[in-house]
């Protein structure tokens, strides 16, 4: 049953979940698409993982973060991707009022992981750019394990904030969420109790995991930028910067559908742009990551060539 009678109030026990359209062709379409693209996202990510295990040209900190990154982004796609799919599939897809909570606690976690590990990734750049003679010592296995581990607390505060704010909303109307996940909009509209403390507090959580880690990668970046243009070899420069462009481009990708998502006015755009956008950031990006540094990645592009190559003549 989707509600539950207590007291004066009907409690709601499941969810409806809307999805992207009604279309059944569309429907089709667009479920073998994104089982394409989930496909890839895992293969893709499981395979950056392992290539960095195997390759010891590549126990470096800054493929041990891009390991964790390919991690953060499976569980990312995963907490949404698989339910999506289901929802292609069926007349009415539901989701439990604890399994509503899950996905919107799940999306936070990876969230908030993806935004520290990539913070965690600039200063590791800035280490390296700015202070090669210190890199060894700042950016030692110890120090690089605090960073991960400081990314994993850091998202879970932010996915507790997030979960304890969803139970304290009180549900006892329409149970249908106009998305195909369970997001922060569409659950306060079908909130019927007061949720300005709960909005609050999960705009100070997520706020503060954007502000710090957008700070760490600004402050990173201009110092890295001084550094370059200070240097008087046209190919020292072009090196220093290469070594940062997958990483500029993942950024710009994540924290742009972050803004506009969360930052923009909600008049500014319908829910069905909300969706789109939401299907980039939640499905596209985790797909995407991999083939950015692997493509854009010399080091990653040799270390396929030899595990290759292994394979070929073992």
């Amino acid at each position: 049953m989707a509600f539950l009678e207590d007291g004066n109030h009907t409690a709601v026990t499941e969810f409806i979940l809307l999805g992207l359209t009604d279309d059944p062709v569309l429907r089709v379409i667009l479920f073998t698409i994104i089982l394409c693209i989930y496909l890839v996202t895992v293969f893709g990510n499981l395979s950056t993982i392992l290539l960095i295990r195997v390759s010891s040209q590549l126990h470096h900190p800054m493929y041990f973060f891009l390991s964790h990154l390919a991690s953060v982004d499976m569980g990312l796609s995963s907490s949404v991707t698989p339910n999506m799919l289901v929802n292609f599939l069926v007349k009415q897809n539901t989701i439990s009022y604890i399994g509503c909570s899950i996905q919107f606690g799940s999306a936070a976690f990876f969230g908030a992981v993806e935004c520290f590990l990539l913070a965690a990734m600039a200063y590791d750049r800035f280490v390296a750019i700015c202070n090669p003679l210190l890199y060894s010592t700042k950016m030692s296995t110890e120090a690089c394990i605090q960073l991960v581990m400081g990314s994993y607390i850091g998202g879970f505060l932010n996915a507790s904030s997030v979960i304890l704010s969803f139970f304290s909303f009180i549900f006892c109307g329409p149970n249908r969420i106009n998305h195909f996940f369970c997001d922060l909009a569409p659950l306060v509209e079908l909130s019927c109790s007061d949720v300005s403390v709960s909005l609050v507090v999960i705009s100070f959580s997520a706020g503060s995991v954007t502000v710090i880690t957008v700070f760490v990668i600004a402050i990173s970046y201009s110092y890295i930028l001084i550094t370059i243009l200070k240097m008087r070899s046209t190919e020292g420069r072009h090196k220093a910067f290469s070594t940062c462009t997958s990483h500029l481009t993942a950024v710009t990708l994540y924290y742009g559908t972050i803004t506009f998502i969360y930052v923009m006015p909600k008049s500014s755009y319908s829910t069905d742009q909300n969706k789109v956008v939401s299907v980039f950031y939640m499905v596209m990006i985790p797909m995407l990551n991999p083939l950015i540094y692997s493509l854009r990645n010399n080091e990653i592009k040799g270390a396929i060539k030899r595990q290759l190559g292994k394979k070929m003549f073992s």
